[in-house]
This record gives structure tokens, sequence and C-alpha cells, in this order.
């Protein structure tokens, strides 16, 4: 057993080391997403041995009586020759080299250099280089090494759901996720639908996932704290009766869902299905449905459904009270998860639209080269690398074509489909050039203000409003010329009403509105 003095002392030593080697990897200068990702993981594992060594060092340091006895062990005997002690602890350190000789010194510097290893160092072609990736390996194809978020499994479980509105495109998806930034999330869902345990497990699967993947993708942050503080949160909100409005499992829904096959619209008090829900709502005021409601509401037997089990714990339902506290806890959580991922999840959005828009041939080559490995960042600062870099990113450009998400010049044929080369000026925002038709029509839109607000700002300035009226009108003098002939349609329109619309007396006489008003006002009708 070693002393504990030297236990201690290695242990501040390992300390003083890992910061140094933590400092070394989060100085380095990370080019591509996967190199840095890979420092993180690094610098992740450093962190986590580094607290084991605190823990440890400090449980030592609170064991005062192993302390204590080391230091009477060490301190000098009665009789300054007796040197039993020091022979004692040779032979043990002898006794473990004789057991263990082709032990290797310096086991700890080993590991160290492993940390700070960054791949290809003994100067290996790039062919053998290719070696496995331990971090590749924790993320799918469709996340592209964490850039995006791979959710095509929870749209295909939220499609799935029972009595939603409408089905959504996986683009629509992820505007409905997006959509929990500014309130809460999938309030489009009808409260029987929160209810159901196909949604408790959607919204628990959905939580893990995007839990996993920012611990992949973020692994020097701390979440399991956060997300005991949001927990903490939750509780508190629970237990204030914020949640109770679609949470809580006395409240009546405003419908119950037929759980048979047939989809019919199901009456808890009258017993009876109904195929549409026109129907339901028009029996909901009859004398027999308020009769079966007051003797539900009086009656200690819970209302069966089709299937025979109580309403309250319906077929598809969750079935108590803790089961949808769960899954508002989940969704809770979720939403907040959402949140801490929306860059990525906005990332994911504008990725899928982009493949939409790439041919089979450009999809199987940008999975070639995602395929190949990550090759290791080489220095050759010394031998003039810098000007080596300069000239590979210089890009031949000889068309002036405009550059795609990969930083290369777009295709010739895609430059040409979309009409990039055909300019529009817009004398209403300053005489600015929109290269394409797209760009020229996306300028007049109003959604596009906050992005694009450069025309909206030439129409408030000249007082007018950008309405779809004045779409496709560049010139000031038109747009003024066009606002000018809308008032007056406006004026015509006003005193055709007056003339055209006719009213009658008491007597049968007929007069139009203009004239009935004026003989209304002399009190002569």
């Amino acid at each position: 057993m070693d002393s504990i003095i030297e236990t201690q002392r290695q242990a501040h030593e390992e300390i003083e080391r890992y910061e140094i080697v933590l400092y070394s990897l989060l100085a380095r200068t990370q080019p591509v997403h996967e190199t840095k990702l890979q420092t993180e993981h690094k610098a992740a594992q450093v962190l986590g041995r580094l607290s084991t060594r605190v823990t440890a060092l400090k449980a030592q340091y609170e064991d005062e009586d192993a302390r204590k006895a080391e230091m009477d062990a060490l301190t000098s005997p009665a009789q300054p020759s007796d040197l039993s002690e020091f022979y004692a602890r040779l032979v043990k350190i002898q006794d473990h080299y004789n057991k263990y000789p082709d032990v290797a010194a310096g086991g700890f510097d080993l590991e160290l250099a492993a940390l700070l290893e960054e791949g290809n160092q003994d100067g290996v072609d790039e062919e053998e280089y290719e070696e496995e990736d331990p971090i590749g390996l924790l993320f799918s194809g469709e996340e592209a090494y964490g850039k995006y978020v791979d959710l095509y499994t929870s749209h295909t479980a939220y499609n799935n759901l029972k009595n939603i509105a409408k089905r959504l495109s996986y683009l629509q998806y992820l505007d409905v996720l997006l959509a929990s930034q500014v309130g809460k999330l999938h309030t489009e869902l009808a409260r029987e639908t929160l209810r159901t345990k196909e949604y408790e497990s959607y919204i628990h699967t959905l939580h893990d996932y995007l839990l996993s993947f920012m611990k992949k993708t973020q692994p020097l942050i701390d979440v399991d704290s956060k997300l005991q503080e949001q927990e903490s949160e939750f509780q508190k909100k629970w237990e204030a009766g914020e949640f109770t409005e679609d949470w809580d499992n006395h409240l009546p829904a405003k419908r119950t869902v037929d759980a048979a096959e047939n989809g019919n619209i199901w009456c808890s008090a009258c017993q009876k299905g109904y195929s549409k829900q026109t129907v339901y709502d028009a029996h909901l005021s009859s004398k027999r449905h308020v009769k079966a409601v007051a003797k539900q509401a009086t009656s200690n037997q819970p209302p069966q459904n089709p299937n025979g089990t109580p309403s309250n714990h319906s077929v598809n339902g969750v079935t108590s009270q803790s089961g949808l506290r769960n899954a508002a806890r989940w969704t809770y959580l979720t939403s907040f998860l959402l949140a801490e991922l929306a860059s990525t999840v906005n990332d994911t959005k504008s990725n899928v639209e982009r493949r939409f828009s790439l041919t089979a041939r450009e999809r199987e080559q940008e999975l070639l080269e995602r395929s190949k490995p990550v090759a290791p960042p080489v220095n050759n600062a010394e031998n003039g690398g810098g000007e080596e870099e300069e000239e590979e990113e210089r890009i031949y450009n000889p068309l002036k074509l405009p550059l795609g998400w990969d930083g290369k010049p777009i295709p010739y044929w895609l430059y040409k489909l979309h009409g990039l080369g055909v300019e529009y000026k817009c004398e209403i925002c300053s005489d600015h050039v929109y290269m394409g038709r797209k760009n020229f029509e996306r300028h007049f839109q109003v959604r596009n203000i906050q992005t694009e607000p450069r025309h909206a700002f030439g129409m408030r300035a000249l007082g007018l409003p950008n309405t779809k009226h004045f779409h496709e009108i560049t010139r000031i003098e038109d747009a003024l010329a066009l606002a000018e002939k809308l008032k007056q349609e406006g004026r015509r329109e006003i005193f055709d009403q007056e003339t055209t619309e006719e009213l009658e007396d008491d007597e049968g006489n007929v007069y139009n509105r203009k004239m009935y008003e004026d003989l209304k006002k002399q009190g002569l009708i």
C-alpha cells in the first residue's frame, strides 16, 4: 500500500498536468467542425479524469486518521539507528518490481501524449491513415457529424398520433418544433391527443433523442445540471397549477373520441357515437344530452366508452394523473432542449430545403465527400505553407457565378434555371439591383420584412402601404399614380353605393339611399 502522503503528492501533480493538457487542447485552432468536436470530446475526457482526481484528493484530506498514522510512522524513532520502517518499505518496492518486471515507467506521460495526439504524427500516407473515428460513430448519416438533427422517427410518430387535425410534412414538423420558442410546444394538438399514451411515448422518445444529441454535440456543457434546474422549475409550476388547463385529468375534454376502428365521435354521457362533428355539436344542446350529463355527474359509476372500459381510462389514454404529469414533464423539458438546439434545428431545415433542390448525382457526390476521413491539420508554417493554403483558397470562377452552401460556385445550369443573370432594378429600393426573378419577387413580400426591409422602408418613406396592389411596381411615379387611382376608386365605390341602393318608405315609395336619408332628416318621411 502506498503512502497517503505520496498518493496526495501524485494526485496534485496529475491535476496540474491535466490542467496543462486541457489548456493545450482548448488553445488549438479549429478549422473545421469535425476537428472542433473531436477536441471538445477529448477536453471532456480530461475534465472527467481531473474531476475524479479532485474528488479522491478531497476524500484523502478528510481522512485525518490515515494521515495521522502515516505521520506517526514517518517520525523519527526513539533510537536514531532504527531503520526497520525504511527497510520494510524498501522490501515492498523490490517485491513489486520483481512481480511486475515489464512494467513501463512513465505510464502517465503516455496517457497525456495520447490525449494530445492529433493523428498522423508519423508521416503515414493518407490511404494508410484511414482509421476509425470513434466520435463519427456516435452520429448517423443524416446528422452529418452533429451538424443536423435526425427527427424522421419522431416525425413519423407524430403523424401516427390519433385525433391530429393534419398530417405534417417534415419541414412543417420542424416549424412546429421551432414554434416552441415563442410559446408552448404542440399547442396545435387537441387535449384528447395530449392525454394519450401514444403522445407520452412520442414526447419521451423525442426528449431522449434531443438530450443524447445535445450531450454528443456539446460535451463541455453540463446538461444534467441544467435539466435538474428545469425539473425543479417544472415542479413549482405544477404545484402552482399552471398546467391544469391541459394536463388535469379531472377536467373534461372537449370531446371524447371513439377508440373503435370506425373512428366515430363518442359521447360518454349519451353512450352514443356520431359520424360527423356537426351532428355531435348539435346534440350537445338537446334535452336528452343535458339530462344525461346531469345523471352522469350525480352517479358514482364512471362513464363507459364503446370498448367497455372507463372513459377516464381511455383505451389509448394515459391511465392516471401521474402519467399525465410525466407527459407534461417531458413536454416542458423538451421545450427547453429545443430552445437550446434552435440553431441546429434551423440549420437542419435549411439543409432539407437545399437537398430538395439537388439532383440524384449531386446527392451521391455529397455522400461520397462525407464518407472521406477528416485529414489531420498539418503545420507547414516553417516551409511556407501559408502561401500554399492561400493558393488553394483561390476559386476559379471566370463567370462570376454565385457561391453555393459549400463555398464553391453553383453549377451553370442552375444559374441559368433560376435566371440569376437577369437584372431587375427597383427605383423604390434606391435603384437596388436584384439578380434573378425569384429574388426580385421575394423583396416585395410583406412576410420577409425582417430579412429584406429595403422595399418596405422605401414604401413607408413614400407614405404608401406595402400591400399586394403595389407588387411588381418599381418606379416611384407609378406607385404614386396607383395610390391615387385606388383612392378615386374607393370614393367612386362609396358614391355608387349611395346612388344605387334603394330604400322603401311606409307608403311603398322607392328612393335611393341618399334621397331617403335627406327626406328623413327633413321629417318628410
